[in-house]
């Protein structure tokens, strides 16, 4: 499965948009867009698919396999 760019699109529109009028602080708009776009980048990443291949060798027998997981 690939990275749902587009869910990560939203959020971060989303974000914007809810801080595009902030006027009473400026201190905690950034301090809610660093942890809105961390939280954003973090669901980005973790929506990706690793599939791997493992041979190795050095016994009796080589084994090979594959496998996915998700990255956590």
């Amino acid at each position: 499965m690939s990275l749902n760019k587009a869910n990560l699109k939203t959020a971060l529109i989303a974000l914007f948009t809810a801080e595009q009028d902030e006027e009473e602080n400026a201190n905690q708009s950034i301090e809610r867009l660093a942890t809105g776009i961390s939280d954003a980048v973090e669901a980005f990443v973790k929506s990706g698919t690793v599939n791997v291949n493992v041979t190795t060798t050095g016994t009796a027998t080589n084994h090979t396999g594959g496998g996915t997981g998700n990255i956590t």
